[in-house]
């Protein structure tokens, strides 16, 4: 299993400098995380950008780290408002590995459990699922990327079919 970080609030970090929070060129907050497993994980860390910045380059580059690794199973950090058009993108280029998308609505720094609840979810489902998709872990949920989708309005995700 390989867990590419692409950024997002999960890593976002307050810049007592200049009053903003913003997502740091590392992967201090998975590493953090993985520290309480006493397992060993390899991390990339590939695009270091709030979501509302991807675009298709970011997400081919993405695609081209999974292409040219001897892995077959993937976690993707990665923010929550384009989550979705990440998954779409990797979902038509991959039918033949397992990619699990996950985020957190609040960075790991203000709130530590949902950041590590989805983090975690993310890895025990991508041990424990046999078939191959994309897949989106939030708030608690794991499905096909299809069938779950950020409602703006609550504040979380959902189940949709």
């Amino acid at each position: 299993m390989l867990i590419l970080n692409s950024g997002g609030t999960f890593n976002k970090r307050y810049n007592e400098v200049n009053g903003v929070l913003e997502v740091p060129y590392d992967n201090a907050a998975i590493e953090r995380i993985l520290l309480t497993t006493h397992e060993t994980y390899n991390i990339a860390g590939v695009v270091y950008k709030d979501s509302l910045d991807m675009d298709t380059n970011d997400r081919r580059m993405l695609a081209n780290i999974i292409r040219e690794s001897t892995e077959d199973t993937f976690v993707i950090i990665h923010g929550t408002d384009t989550i979705d058009l990440s998954a779409e993108f990797l979902d038509e280029v991959f039918d033949d590995r397992k990619i699990i998308l996950t985020g957190a609505m609040k960075p790991f720094e203000i709130d530590h459990i949902e950041a590590t609840l989805n983090l975690g979810m993310a890895i025990g489902y991508a041990k424990a699922v046999e078939k191959n998709g994309v897949f989106i872990c939030m708030n608690g949920l794991i499905q096909p990327w299809k069938n779950i989708e950020k409602n703006r309005i609550i504040g979380k995700f959902e189940i949709v079919k």
